[in-house]
C-alpha cells in the first residue's frame, strides 16, 4: 500500500498551504479581513498537519505531528522581496497573486485530500476516511474563500 507515502505528500502540502496563509496575512495586515481570515485558515491546515501525522504512524510513517514554523532563511528573503516590491509598484496585484497561490495550493491539497478518501472507501479504513471527512471541508473553504476574494478585488486591481 502506498497510503503512507500519501500522507506524508499530504501533509507537506498542508503546511506550504499553512504557510502560505500566514505569508499572506503578514503581507497584507492593513488588510484585516485578510490578515485575520488568513491566520484562522493557517490553523486548520496545521491542525490538519497533526491529525495526519497521528493516523501516518498505522500506515508505517513516522511525521512531526509540530507544523512547520518559519521558512528556512532563502524563503524568507524572496518573500521579503516580494513584500518590498508589490509595496513600491502595486499591493494590488501582489495580494492578487497571493489570493491566486492560496487558491492553487488549497486545489491541490483538495485533490489529495479526494484521493485518500476514494482509497480509504475502497480499502473500509474507518479511520482514514473519517479523517478526510473531517478536513477535506476545511480545505474546500480555504479555497472558495480564496476565490471569493479573488472575485472582490480582480477587477478593482486590474482596471485601476
Amino acid at each position: 500500500m502506498k497510503i503512507g507515502l500519501a500522507l506524508v505528500e499530504l501533509q507537506r502540502s498542508e503546511n506550504d498551504l499553512a504557510h502560505e496563509l500566514l505569508q499572506v496575512a503578514d503581507r497584507h495586515k492593513v488588510d484585516h479581513e485578510i490578515f485575520h481570515v488568513a491566520q484562522d485558515l493557517a490553523a486548520w491546515s496545521q491542525r490538519h498537519v497533526r491529525e495526519i501525522a497521528e493516523l501516518a504512524e498505522d500506515y508505517g510513517e513516522r511525521l512531526d505531528k509540530d507544523p512547520k514554523g518559519e521558512s528556512h532563511v532563502a524563503a524568507k528573503v524572496l518573500d521579503k522581496g516580494s513584500e518590498l516590491l508589490g509595496r513600491a509598484r502595486a499591493p494590488g496585484l501582489l495580494m492578487l497573486r497571493d489570493l491566486r497561490m492560496i487558491h492553487m495550493k488549497a486545489a491541490g491539497v483538495s485533490v489529495d485530500w479526494e484521493m485518500l478518501g476514494q482509497a480509504a472507501q475502497g480499502i473500509k479504513h474507518t479511520d482514514l476516511l473519517a479523517l478526510t471527512q473531517r478536513c477535506h471541508p476545511d480545505t474546500l473553504r480555504q479555497m472558495r474563500w480564496a476565490n471569493a476574494k479573488l472575485k472582490e478585488v480582480s477587477t478593482q486591481v486590474l482596471v485601476s
